[in-house]
């Protein structure tokens, strides 16, 4: 527990989200020798003898709940933060099967080492993030996630984040994995960064296919826009041009 206070306190966490906790019970004050800050909520789910369990703590000023529900899956958490975006966090464990689950679940064959791929559950996976339109943070720092304590010879990316396009375009957004304390797993740390790494990608949403109206919609956008200059130029503008159409 003492790592896990350490690294909240010097990453300076303003929201945690834990899984596996293994505890039948857990109170305030146990929550509270977590986290150490002065001001805190959190909302647990118990495990059940010594599987599963959720923990989710946050601090209040950075972020206002508003409702939250739970089971013995998941603890979803809607809120604003910092008083200006509105959002739905959610925290997820659950039986790993190709139905619904932890994200315990590969995207790639190259997300795990020295285990056995099946294909069906990692393309289920797949199938879910792109039918929902999320984007998965790139992980940055380790390649894995989780690791068997025994020898050290299997390997896996089974954890992640998956955002959706709101997020994206408000915060500037990197994903960590650090090494592991103590758990199989590696704790993973999501901060907003500042720095300018240059201009947003231009984003598609393939929903925007499915509107009757969406390739007249570009055509229209498209040629009122006009721009000289070189082609990549005029298609970095264009391109632009039809970003805040499509917000508007």
């Amino acid at each position: 527990m003492g790592k896990i206070r350490k690294l909240l306190l010097e990453r300076k966490i303003e929201l945690a989200l834990f899984q596996e906790t293994k505890k039948a019970s857990l109170s305030s004050v146990d929550v509270k020798r977590v986290w150490l800050r002065d001001k805190m909520e959190y909302m647990v789910v118990d495990a059940e003898g010594q599987a599963g369990g959720l923990l989710c703590i946050w601090d209040p000023e950075m972020f206002q709940l508003s409702n939250c529900c739970s089971n013995r899956s998941f603890i979803l958490l809607a809120s604003t933060v910092l008083s200006s975006f509105e959002c739905v966090v959610i925290n997820v464990y659950a039986p790993n099967d190709t139905v619904g689950g932890e994200f315990n679940e590969i995207r790639n064959l190259d997300d795990r080492v020295g285990c056995s791929r099946k294909d069906r559950g990692m393309k289920d996976f797949n199938d879910f993030i792109d039918r929902y339109e999320l984007t998965e943070i790139q992980m940055m720092g380790r390649k894995f996630t989780w690791c068997n304590a025994i020898d050290g010879n299997k390997w896996s990316k089974i954890d992640r984040f998956l955002l959706s396009l709101e997020w994206l375009e408000r915060f500037k957004l990197k994903l960590w994995g650090l090494p592991r304390l103590i758990s199989d797993h590696c704790p993973l740390v999501l901060l907003e960064d500042d720095r300018d790494w240059g201009p947003k990608p231009f984003k598609f949403t393939n929903a925007w296919l499915l509107h009757p109206n969406f390739a007249s919609f570009l055509v229209k956008v498209w040629q009122e826009t006009q721009i000289n200059g070189r082609a990549c130029f005029i298609l970095h503008r264009k391109l632009h041009a039809l970003k805040l159409a499509l917000k508007n």
